[in-house]
């Protein structure tokens, strides 16, 4: 009988995480817009926030991103000065 083979987790990390995040070989479903995201915001909440959060979106028929992009560009419009 041969010994087992090392369990693996759900979901395994990927060897090279900036390359898997850069990746963007598939076409994205929200169109032309993606292309103006070109960074990863990583914030830390509360379980409690990030499930308000997340029911909120729902609510609205929106994903979570989606939603905090919208609130993000409303707080912080882009000014005439600014080089984007």
């Amino acid at each position: 009988m041969s010994g087992r083979a090392p369990k693996r987790g759900f979901a395994s990390r990927p060897a090279n995480p900036e390359r898997w995040i850069k990746a963007s070989d598939a076409p994205s479903a929200r169109g032309a817009d993606a292309a103006g995201f070109t960074a990863r915001l990583t914030i830390d909440v509360t379980p409690e926030l990030r499930g308000r959060i997340k029911i909120a979106a729902f609510r609205r028929g929106q994903t979570v991103a989606d939603m905090l992009r919208d609130l993000l560009a409303r707080e912080f419009p882009a000014d005439e000065g600014d080089p984007s």
